[in-house]
Protein backbone atom coordinates (compact mmCIF):
# COMPACT_ATOMS: atom_id res chain seq x y z
CA UNK A 1 0.00 0.00 0.00
CA UNK A 2 1.88 3.27 -0.70
CA UNK A 3 1.45 6.39 0.90
CA UNK A 4 -1.75 8.16 -0.51
CA UNK A 5 -3.19 5.04 -0.11
CA UNK A 6 -2.21 4.65 3.40
CA UNK A 7 -4.02 8.42 4.07
CA UNK A 8 -7.15 7.75 2.56
CA UNK A 9 -7.89 4.84 4.49
CA UNK A 10 -6.95 7.39 7.53
CA UNK A 11 -9.56 9.93 6.33
CA UNK A 12 -12.22 7.06 5.79
CA UNK A 13 -11.78 5.52 9.22
CA UNK A 14 -12.44 8.66 10.65
CA UNK A 15 -14.93 10.01 9.07
CA UNK A 16 -16.84 6.49 9.71
CA UNK A 17 -18.14 8.50 12.87
CA UNK A 18 -18.91 12.06 11.12
CA UNK A 19 -21.56 13.51 12.95
CA UNK A 20 -21.77 16.58 11.01
CA UNK A 21 -24.19 18.53 8.51
CA UNK A 22 -23.73 15.56 5.83
CA UNK A 23 -27.00 14.83 3.93
CA UNK A 24 -27.99 11.55 5.57
CA UNK A 25 -30.48 9.67 2.98
CA UNK A 26 -31.26 7.07 5.81
CA UNK A 27 -34.34 8.81 7.60
CA UNK A 28 -35.19 7.94 10.94
CA UNK A 29 -39.06 8.00 12.27
CA UNK A 30 -38.67 10.16 15.39
CA UNK A 31 -36.19 11.99 17.29
CA UNK A 32 -35.53 10.10 19.96
CA UNK A 33 -36.82 7.03 21.64
CA UNK A 34 -38.59 5.99 24.89
CA UNK A 35 -37.99 2.47 26.00
CA UNK A 36 -40.97 1.57 28.92
CA UNK A 37 -39.52 -1.30 30.57
CA UNK A 38 -42.99 -3.07 31.16
CA UNK A 39 -42.87 -3.96 27.71
CA UNK A 40 -39.41 -4.68 27.43
CA UNK A 41 -38.86 -3.76 24.02
CA UNK A 42 -39.82 -0.91 21.40
CA UNK A 43 -39.16 -0.62 17.66
CA UNK A 44 -37.99 2.09 15.54
CA UNK A 45 -38.58 2.64 11.84
CA UNK A 46 -35.99 3.73 8.92
CA UNK A 47 -36.61 5.07 5.75
CA UNK A 48 -34.03 4.73 2.48
CA UNK A 49 -35.09 8.11 0.78
CA UNK A 50 -31.90 7.81 -1.59
CA UNK A 51 -31.77 6.65 -5.16
CA UNK A 52 -28.82 4.10 -4.12
CA UNK A 53 -28.59 1.09 -1.52
CA UNK A 54 -26.67 2.20 2.08
CA UNK A 55 -25.48 -0.07 4.29
CA UNK A 56 -26.94 0.83 8.09
CA UNK A 57 -25.13 -0.27 11.38
CA UNK A 58 -26.96 0.28 14.55
CA UNK A 59 -25.79 0.34 17.93
CA UNK A 60 -26.65 2.08 21.39
CA UNK A 61 -24.31 3.45 24.03
CA UNK A 62 -24.09 5.37 27.16
CA UNK A 63 -22.69 8.51 26.06
CA UNK A 64 -19.55 8.22 24.54
CA UNK A 65 -19.39 9.93 21.50
CA UNK A 66 -16.99 7.89 19.86
CA UNK A 67 -18.14 4.43 20.93
CA UNK A 68 -18.27 1.63 18.44
CA UNK A 69 -20.73 -1.70 18.45
CA UNK A 70 -17.52 -3.52 19.96
CA UNK A 71 -17.19 -1.24 22.97
CA UNK A 72 -20.35 -0.34 23.86
CA UNK A 73 -21.87 -1.92 27.25
CA UNK A 74 -25.21 -0.52 27.33
CA UNK A 75 -27.70 -2.87 28.13
CA UNK A 76 -29.34 -3.53 24.74
CA UNK A 77 -29.96 -5.49 21.71
CA UNK A 78 -30.72 -4.31 18.53
CA UNK A 79 -32.01 -6.64 15.80
CA UNK A 80 -30.85 -6.53 12.83
CA UNK A 81 -27.85 -4.73 14.24
CA UNK A 82 -25.90 -4.89 10.86
CA UNK A 83 -27.92 -4.56 7.28
CA UNK A 84 -28.65 -3.35 3.88
CA UNK A 85 -31.24 -1.22 2.95
CA UNK A 86 -32.60 -0.67 -0.99
CA UNK A 87 -33.24 2.54 -2.14
CA UNK A 88 -36.95 3.42 -1.31
CA UNK A 89 -36.99 0.95 1.32
CA UNK A 90 -37.82 0.68 4.97
CA UNK A 91 -36.65 -1.30 7.91
CA UNK A 92 -37.48 -1.52 11.16
CA UNK A 93 -35.35 -1.69 13.75
CA UNK A 94 -35.97 -3.99 17.16
CA UNK A 95 -34.85 -2.66 20.41
CA UNK A 96 -34.66 -5.13 23.27
CA UNK A 97 -33.37 -4.45 26.74
CA UNK A 98 -31.33 -7.13 28.03
CA UNK A 99 -30.18 -5.55 31.52
CA UNK A 100 -31.21 -7.42 34.82
CA UNK A 101 -34.26 -5.84 36.37
CA UNK A 102 -32.06 -3.68 39.10
CA UNK A 103 -29.38 -2.74 37.36
CA UNK A 104 -30.52 0.44 36.60
CA UNK A 105 -32.13 2.72 38.99
CA UNK A 106 -35.90 2.18 39.24
CA UNK A 107 -36.70 5.34 40.74
CA UNK A 108 -35.78 7.79 37.27
CA UNK A 109 -34.91 7.37 34.20
CA UNK A 110 -31.89 6.32 32.41
CA UNK A 111 -30.15 7.90 29.28
CA UNK A 112 -28.81 6.34 26.38
CA UNK A 113 -28.19 6.78 23.03
CA UNK A 114 -29.15 5.11 19.74
CA UNK A 115 -26.61 5.48 16.65
CA UNK A 116 -27.62 4.96 12.79
CA UNK A 117 -24.27 4.82 10.78
CA UNK A 118 -25.47 4.63 7.17
CA UNK A 119 -22.53 3.72 4.43
CA UNK A 120 -22.84 4.37 1.28
CA UNK A 121 -21.97 3.00 -1.71
CA UNK A 122 -18.89 3.26 -3.70
CA UNK A 123 -19.92 4.58 -7.17
CA UNK A 124 -19.52 2.37 -9.93
CA UNK A 125 -17.87 4.80 -12.05
CA UNK A 126 -15.24 5.18 -9.37
CA UNK A 127 -14.69 1.17 -9.13
CA UNK A 128 -11.12 1.73 -9.82
CA UNK A 129 -10.25 4.74 -8.19
CA UNK A 130 -9.52 5.40 -4.67
CA UNK A 131 -12.60 8.31 -3.73
CA UNK A 132 -13.41 9.89 -0.62
CA UNK A 133 -16.90 8.81 1.10
CA UNK A 134 -18.86 10.03 3.69
CA UNK A 135 -20.55 8.12 6.17
CA UNK A 136 -22.79 9.57 8.85
CA UNK A 137 -23.76 8.79 11.66
CA UNK A 138 -27.23 10.23 13.74
CA UNK A 139 -27.27 10.04 17.35
CA UNK A 140 -30.68 9.96 18.91
CA UNK A 141 -31.63 10.04 22.66
CA UNK A 142 -33.20 6.86 24.19
CA UNK A 143 -34.64 7.06 27.58
CA UNK A 144 -35.10 4.11 29.33
CA UNK A 145 -38.44 4.46 31.55
CA UNK A 146 -39.18 1.84 34.23
CA UNK A 147 -42.53 0.95 35.24
CA UNK A 148 -44.01 2.79 38.09
CA UNK A 149 -42.76 6.05 37.58
CA UNK A 150 -44.36 8.33 39.90
CA UNK A 151 -46.41 11.91 37.78
CA UNK A 152 -46.96 12.28 34.14
CA UNK A 153 -43.97 12.94 31.72
CA UNK A 154 -46.17 15.30 29.53
CA UNK A 155 -47.04 17.36 32.81
CA UNK A 156 -43.55 17.18 34.42
CA UNK A 157 -42.37 20.52 32.48
CA UNK A 158 -45.14 22.35 34.59
CA UNK A 159 -42.94 21.23 38.14
CA UNK A 160 -40.00 22.82 37.09
CA UNK A 161 -38.90 25.42 39.83
CA UNK A 162 -36.71 28.39 38.60
CA UNK A 163 -34.54 30.72 40.72
CA UNK A 164 -32.62 33.76 39.48
CA UNK A 165 -29.33 34.84 41.10
CA UNK A 166 -26.17 36.59 40.37
CA UNK A 167 -22.74 35.42 41.24
CA UNK A 168 -18.90 36.74 40.29
CA UNK A 169 -19.93 35.05 36.59
CA UNK A 170 -23.41 37.53 36.09
CA UNK A 171 -27.10 36.93 36.35
CA UNK A 172 -28.35 32.99 35.93
CA UNK A 173 -31.56 31.15 35.84
CA UNK A 174 -31.40 27.70 37.91
CA UNK A 175 -34.00 25.44 37.02
CA UNK A 176 -34.80 22.67 38.93
CA UNK A 177 -36.41 19.20 38.11
CA UNK A 178 -38.26 18.03 40.70
CA UNK A 179 -39.18 15.00 38.97
CA UNK A 180 -37.87 11.71 37.29
CA UNK A 181 -38.26 12.21 33.84
CA UNK A 182 -35.68 14.01 31.87
CA UNK A 183 -37.18 17.23 30.69
CA UNK A 184 -35.32 19.09 27.23
CA UNK A 185 -35.76 22.93 27.16
CA UNK A 186 -35.03 24.85 23.85
CA UNK A 187 -35.92 28.26 24.89
CA UNK A 188 -36.24 30.37 27.77
CA UNK A 189 -38.22 34.02 27.75
CA UNK A 190 -38.80 36.49 30.62
CA UNK A 191 -39.08 39.92 30.84
CA UNK A 192 -37.00 41.93 33.67
CA UNK A 193 -37.78 45.64 33.54
CA UNK A 194 -37.58 46.83 30.07
CA UNK A 195 -35.24 43.85 29.45
CA UNK A 196 -36.44 41.24 27.39
CA UNK A 197 -34.38 38.48 27.39
CA UNK A 198 -34.33 35.22 25.43
CA UNK A 199 -31.92 31.90 25.94
CA UNK A 200 -31.01 28.60 25.67
CA UNK A 201 -30.95 26.22 27.65
CA UNK A 202 -30.91 22.04 27.31
CA UNK A 203 -31.77 19.23 29.30
CA UNK A 204 -32.32 18.75 33.02
CA UNK A 205 -31.93 15.23 34.68
CA UNK A 206 -34.03 13.67 36.87
CA UNK A 207 -34.09 15.49 40.34
CA UNK A 208 -30.83 17.89 38.77
CA UNK A 209 -30.47 21.47 37.74
CA UNK A 210 -29.64 23.10 34.66
CA UNK A 211 -27.71 26.61 35.16
CA UNK A 212 -28.89 29.12 32.38
CA UNK A 213 -26.59 32.73 31.64
CA UNK A 214 -28.50 35.67 31.56
CA UNK A 215 -25.64 37.60 30.35
CA UNK A 216 -28.25 40.68 29.09
CA UNK A 217 -29.08 41.38 32.33
CA UNK A 218 -27.25 43.22 35.40
CA UNK A 219 -29.57 42.26 38.18
CA UNK A 220 -31.41 39.27 39.15
CA UNK A 221 -34.94 38.95 37.89
CA UNK A 222 -37.33 39.17 40.63
CA UNK A 223 -39.42 36.55 42.49
CA UNK A 224 -42.81 36.05 40.54
CA UNK A 225 -41.31 37.31 37.07
CA UNK A 226 -43.23 35.06 34.50
CA UNK A 227 -41.16 32.85 32.75
CA UNK A 228 -42.31 30.93 29.17
CA UNK A 229 -40.39 28.38 27.96
CA UNK A 230 -40.27 25.03 25.16
CA UNK A 231 -39.94 21.94 25.85
CA UNK A 232 -39.86 18.81 23.38
CA UNK A 233 -42.02 15.74 24.17
CA UNK A 234 -42.12 12.19 24.20
CA UNK A 235 -43.19 12.44 20.32
CA UNK A 236 -40.57 15.02 19.45
CA UNK A 237 -43.18 17.63 19.34
CA UNK A 238 -42.65 21.13 20.98
CA UNK A 239 -44.86 22.10 23.90
CA UNK A 240 -45.13 25.92 25.36
CA UNK A 241 -45.07 26.44 29.10
CA UNK A 242 -44.84 29.35 31.53
CA UNK A 243 -43.78 29.27 34.69
CA UNK A 244 -42.09 31.84 37.22
CA UNK A 245 -39.13 32.46 39.84
CA UNK A 246 -39.94 31.36 42.89
CA UNK A 247 -38.77 33.14 46.17
CA UNK A 248 -34.64 32.78 47.35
Amino acid sequence: MNFSSRILCILVAALCFWTGTAQANVVIGGTRVVFSASQGETTLRLSNQGKQPALVEAWIDEGNLHSTPNNTHAPFLITPPLFRMEAGKDQSLRILFTGQADSLPSDRESLFWLNVLEIPPKPKQAADKNILQFAVRSRLKLFYRPANLDGNPLKAPGKLIWKASTDSQGVQLTVHNPTPYYITITKVSLKSGDTQVTAKSGMVAPFGDQHIALSDLHHAPAAGTHIAFTTINDYGAADAHEGAIAAQ
